[in-house]
């Protein structure tokens, strides 16, 4: 038992100062209010544009750069439209059954190739990260694979598959994988030893310890992972529909290809605005996912 410097214990004392426990406890509390004090939320409106306004600014300056760009003559009006050509084209042509045909098909092709990598990642990813040879044998070539551009396997898919719709696959995969399986093996060496340890003494065993402590400690970096190869299998895909062109299967890029062969413009520049704009809506998904999932770890303040 504790004495203190008068000679009481440290029982005999609390029971001398019965107010010093109280002043502690109000001080205490007084400081966890302090950290408890969260900002009143703002309502789903002001939210609603907090998010929105700088993306429409964003927009709202690019289109005037371009306007800008063709006011000064550096090009002829067909060889380069301004905004007020280009936006009328692409609500004429959102406006055919042909062109959903085409995003049809190109979304198609891009989810099947995704989920493909997706799957040969997670498991190349996992048995890279677990298995020390194999990292050895392979590490560095996935890492190599990745910065491999997508388009130089096209010579190569053609001569195999010919003009298929298994060549585009083919290279969309090559694209894909291997960040996906690099976001996987970073997410599980990051992932604190202290943490595999505790779920051990805790009874996690072989699956078990990768299902509740290995794979949710990993997320944050898988996801960012898939992200990245989501990019890649984006842009893979768009160089092989411009390579690979099958006929009777409209894809945004074969119309690319043929509005660049029949010169026309502005449907060009439309169908290019098409793809920046379902690059945006896809990353704007996993950055959401991205958020809720540091947000749930504690990660990233909440909102």
């Amino acid at each position: 038992m504790g004495v203190d410097a008068a000679g009481k214990s440290a029982g005999e004392a609390a029971v001398d100062a019965p107010g010093r426990d109280d002043e502690l406890a109000a001080s205490l509390a007084g400081l966890d209010s302090l950290e408890a004090v969260i900002a009143a939320r703002p309502g789903g409106g002001r939210r609603l544009w907090t998010a929105t306004w700088p993306k429409v600014a964003a927009v709202v300056l690019a289109l005037g750069l371009w306007q800008a760009v063709v006011w000064t003559g550096w090009r002829d009006d067909f060889v380069l439209p301004g905004p007020d050509q280009v936006l009328p084209a692409l609500l004429s042509m959102v406006a055919t059954g042909e062109f959903w045909t085409a995003v049809g098909v190109t979304l198609r092709r891009a989810l099947a190739g995704f989920a493909v990598a997706l799957a040969v990642g997670t498991v190349v990813g996992l048995a890279v990260s677990q298995v020390k040879v194999l990292r050895s044998a392979v590490g560095s070539l996935i890492t190599g694979l990745q910065t491999m551009p997508s388009i130089a396997w096209f010579p190569l898919a053609i001569l195999l598959f010919g003009l298929t719709e298994q060549a585009i696959l083919f290279v969309v995969v090559l694209g894909a994988a291997p960040s996906i399986a690099n976001g996987l093996i970073g997410g599980v060496d990051h992932v604190p030893p202290l943490l595999v340890r505790a779920g051990r003494m805790v009874g996690a065993r072989g699956a078990a310890l990768y299902r509740h402590v290995v794979v949710p400690a990993a997320l944050p970096a898988y996801v960012a992972g898939l992200k990245q190869g989501w990019a890649f299998a984006w842009r893979s895909l768009m160089a092989g529909e411009l390579l690979v062109i099958i006929a009777n299967r409209p894809s945004i890029g074969d119309q690319l290809a043929f509005a660049r062969e029949f010169a026309r413009a502005d449907d060009l520049l439309a169908l290019m605005i098409v793809v920046l704009v379902i690059g945006i809506v896809v990353d704007t998904a996993f950055g959401r996912a991205d958020t809720v999932i540091r947000r749930r770890r504690g990660l990233a303040e909440p909102t």
